[in-house]
């Protein structure tokens, strides 16, 4: 009997998920994908799907409104500019107000302007705050840099990066603001998280898993982010990287999306066709398990090795279950013995 999860009918139901809860930022259609993300309200409004958690956890909750937040940063930073003509290493009063200042959900000002979408006010507290406070984590574990990722405001995240916001902290679903970016596509503030990153601090996190053991590029994967992939490829990605719960690479993951364009792109840039699953399960298993017919012939062209066995001792061919277009892949698929195909059979 063939594997649960070779089989053809555990695709979604089963599946690793992305672990990235669901907020659309811009509110535009989205192409129907697993797992859904869905956006009601208006934009003030958003919600972590299936929970009260809220993305903007003090926003409506604070008195702060955005001419108090214009008001404050104005005051700090005139006071700012007075203070570098005396003594740079003394803060204003208003300036320690505003770096010791944290809402009861955690939230700091400069969570609050990015929030409320206030760019000139968001970039003033990024140039007066220093990095420390920069990597300030609310109470669902959200530094600004998710936020503006989430809000998809690349110029907020350019200028988080330049002044040294940490890429690798990770908020309560264990996601990175790559991670974000990942899920919801922002390809204009992914590409700025990684312009100035050298290249050894970008590869520990792109290493980085969320608590459902997905990198960057396996959420990329399962969200058909074809543009995001692409950027990950750019940037040196480990295309192999397995997924902590079942050892599947984004190719797996393709396959088991039945995402063509995807699969073709990871195979382009060299990703391993006979990449194992911890059960042993290749992408060509998966695929004929699924009895995907147009993505079994790729991974073939591609050169997969049609006799390798996944722990239950099966191979891709043992998965084909009568399907004569995947049976045409493999050779002498008509020399059977007792209704068994000879491929596979050690000859004596």
């Amino acid at each position: 009997m063939a594997s649960d999860d070779c089989g053809k009918d555990a695709l979604l139901d089963e599946r690793v998920d992305s672990g990235v809860d669901s907020i659309r930022s811009t509110g535009k259609p989205e192409e129907s994908r697993e797992p859904s993300a869905d956006f009601s309200g208006p934009r003030e409004k958003f919600s972590v799907s299936g929970a009260d958690e809220r993305l903007d956890s003090a926003y409506g909750s604070s008195s702060i409104t955005g001419d108090s937040l214009t008001e404050l940063v104005v005051h700090c930073t005139l006071s700012s500019g007075q203070e570098e003509q005396t003594d740079s290493s003394e803060l204003s009063e208003q300036e320690e107000n505003l770096l010791t200042t944290i809402t009861e959900e955690g939230d700091t000002i400069l969570h609050l302007a990015i929030i409320h979408e206030e760019d000139f006010i968001t970039q003033q507290l990024i140039h007066i705050f220093p990095k420390e406070v920069l990597d300030i984590q609310n109470n669902l574990y959200q530094t600004p840099l998710h936020l503006a990722t989430y809000l998809n405001l690349p110029s907020v995240v350019k200028s988080l990066v330049e002044k040294g916001a940490s890429l690798e902290l990770q908020d309560q679903h264990g996601n990175t603001a790559f991670h974000v970016a990942c899920q919801h596509g922002q390809t204009e503030c992914a590409t700025e998280m990684t312009s100035d990153v050298s290249f050894s601090k970008l590869g520990s996190v792109l290493e980085i898993q969320n608590w459902r053991g997905l990198t960057c590029l396996h959420v990329a994967a399962l969200n058909r982010q074809h543009q995001i992939l692409k950027l990950l490829m750019k940037t040196g990605a480990d295309l192999n990287i397995q997924e902590g719960t079942s050892g599947k690479t984004a190719l797996h993951l393709a396959v088991e999306l039945h995402d063509i364009t995807s699969v073709k792109l990871l195979l382009s840039k060299g990703a391993n066709v006979d990449a194992a699953m911890f059960n042993g399960c290749t992408p060509l298993h998966l695929a004929v398990g699924r009895q995907d017919a147009t993505i079994a012939h790729l991974l073939c062209q591609s050169g997969a090795d049609t006799m390798l066995r996944n722990m239950e001792d099966e191979t891709a061919l043992d998965l084909a279950d009568g399907n004569n277009d995947i049976l045409a892949l493999f050779p002498f698929d008509d020399i059977q013995i007792s209704g068994r195909s000879l491929v596979g059979v050690p000859s004596f």
